[in-house]
């Protein structure tokens, strides 16, 4: 069976203006909620991290628990 890259997560690494992409795929997983983002949608990440977030909210939550 062939799987398309939007099967499949993709693999990014963030930057403090952007993100790279090192693995092809559509979306990738919110580290606080594990909700998909899609790559056109994705504006909430962590470099210190290496994460993505789904909303400014969770966003905000990752970065509190880092006091």
């Amino acid at each position: 069976m062939l799987m398309s890259s939007s099967d499949n997560p993709a693999t990014l690494i963030y930057g403090p203006n952007g993100f790279r992409v090192v693995k092809p795929g559509h979306y990738v997983l919110c580290a606080m909620s594990g909700v998909p983002v899609p790559l056109e949608e994705l504006r909430y990440w962590s470099v210190d991290r290496q994460e993505a977030y789904a909303s400014c909210e969770l966003s905000t939550r990752a970065a509190l628990e880092d006091m």
